[in-house]
């Protein structure tokens, strides 16, 4: 698949694409599980309170997490072959069968959204490195916003790029001040072209970076609560996406 457009008619996931699942292999599909709707024309991803925790005993703080992927990869059981390990040699708690839904290799890739959070809750929109080689590790952050970076009249928003296990790729990523409330839809974008990334919010450019990942991406996106953060306990954070579309520059 090269190309997506993603309007989230129905009432479900359309699972050609879309994992229902956040990293299971280093937790499992029963705790990576989101509670999520599709309905209107919007993907609705929230954490209400009785959500249990992600990775629990494994992961350092608490987590909790409704998220979305557009691919995975992993090993069995005990390797440490997986997609964004956050321990050193972390194993494969649970085994899945390998997807790939939509994997770009450069291109425009858009989504239109918004996000209702609390200081300690925030949305992300990212695409990371397949990591069928550790070395497809990097990632483009499209997005990020933690409630506690959130103003009266901005928002600080994380965009940029991670290097993580890529050694052809050099760490770049901030938090910009942005004039925008994210609990309003706004468009945030990525042009992704070899040796560049230009970033850009409601068809505006925001950001410019000299070099990229050269290899398949996975989308992901979603809302994550922290519950050892100061915050209302019986706040439900919510992500909402109206569409989010995938096509190749030329």
């Amino acid at each position: 698949m090269t190309s997506l457009e993603e309007h989230f008619t129905g009432d479900k996931l359309d699972e050609s694409v879309w994992l229902p699942y956040y990293l299971p292999h280093w937790s499992s599909r029963e705790a990576s599980r989101p509670t999520y709707e599709v309905r209107d024309g919007e993907l609705r991803l929230s954490i209400p309170p009785e959500q249990g925790l992600w990775a629990e005993g494994v992961h350092e703080t608490p987590l909790r997490v409704s998220c979305i992927q557009s691919a995975n990869f992993s090993g069995p059981v005990g390797s440490t072959v997986g997609g964004q390990p956050f321990l050193t040699d972390q194993q494969v708690r649970e085994q899945q069968e390998t997807f790939w839904g939509y994997t770009p290799h450069f291109g425009h890739v858009e989504i239109r959204m918004r996000g209702e959070v609390s200081p300690r809750s925030m949305v992300a929109f990212w695409m990371s490195g397949i990591e069928d080689e550790p070395r497809k590790s990097g990632e483009i952050c499209v997005m990020e916003a933690f409630g506690d970076a959130v103003r009266a009249s901005s928002t600080e928003v994380g965009i940029g790029l991670h290097q993580f296990r890529d050694p052809a790729l050099t760490e770049e990523w901030s938090a910009l001040a942005l004039g925008i409330d994210i609990a309003e839809f706004h468009t945030y974008a990525v042009d992704w072209r070899p040796g560049s990334l230009i970033f850009s919010l409601d068809g505006a450019e925001v950001r410019r970076i000299d070099q990229a990942p050269d290899y398949p991406v996975q989308l992901e996106l979603g809302v994550f609560d922290f519950p050892g953060k100061p915050g209302p306990a019986d706040h439900t954070p919510e992500l909402v996406v109206s569409h989010i579309i995938g096509y190749p520059l030329t």
